[in-house]
């Protein structure tokens, strides 16, 4: 089958989680706007993206790879694990909004440069707790399945889903957004660092993140890199 993926050709943001899991299976699809930027947003879909697979019309990024994931061979064949696949991709769902509100903490219609101030207050309790939160939660889910699957490696044990695949991409923004924060916090969760490792070696997806289909984290996707809310940054001492 040829997939149909609508979303914004600029940015990574939200459709991005979804290109890794057909990038990583070798799908055929077609990312529809980088072609060509006019469509119409299905009655039935709120906002992008949204996949067209056969008569199919699937919105919302979480909703989409529990889809896809079975057939790209991404998800467990029994219902148990592919409930609990899709119940990490929902927390990486939550986790991604949080990331997002460090920079617009007030309302996304709003510049960034019009909340600054709510921005550096938001970004500081991120990353002070919030993020080592969501860190403790994923690196105590894969060190159970070490445990229960002989060395594990991955969420689920030895065999990668999408939600190693989205992890991935967490690690990849963070690093983007807060070098400096974030780059401290993932000297102490080694497992999430290794998942991130094991994800970006995989042949197809090694191929896609050294090629142009790759586009670029920059400042109007969902990781932004703003310097000033990198808050744990040691400021110089005056001489």
């Amino acid at each position: 089958m040829r997939y149909l993926l609508y979303y914004w050709p600029g940015i990574q943001g939200r459709g991005e989680f979804i290109r890794l899991a057909l990038e990583d299976a070798g799908a055929d699809y077609v990312d529809v706007l980088r072609r060509s930027s006019s469509f119409s947003l299905p009655e039935q879909v709120f906002a992008l993206p949204y996949l067209v697979a056969g008569k199919r019309v699937i919105s919302q990024t979480a909703n989409i790879l529990q889809y896809l994931g079975p057939r790209l061979g991404l998800a467990p064949k029994d219902e148990a694990g592919r409930l609990w696949v899709h119940q990490l991709q929902l927390t990486i769902a939550d986790w991604l909004v949080e990331v997002h509100d460090t920079h617009h903490p007030i309302g996304s219609g709003r510049y960034y440069e019009e909340q600054r101030r709510e921005a550096k207050r938001r970004t500081a309790d991120f990353l002070a707790v919030r993020l080592p939160k969501y860190l403790d939660y994923f690196d105590g889910v894969l060190r159970r399945a070490e445990r229960g699957y002989a060395g594990g490696g991955y969420l689920l044990g030895r065999a990668c889903s999408y939600a190693d695949l989205s992890l991935f991409q967490m690690v990849a923004g963070l690093r983007y957004a807060f070098p400096v924060a974030f780059g401290r916090l993932e000297k102490r969760h080694a497992r999430i660092v290794e998942v991130h490792d094991r994800v970006a070696a995989r042949p197809r997806l090694a191929a896609y993140l050294a090629s142009r289909r790759r586009i670029p984290f920059n400042l109007q996707g969902i990781f932004r890199h703003y310097p000033e809310l990198d808050s744990t940054r040691k400021k110089s001492k005056k001489t």
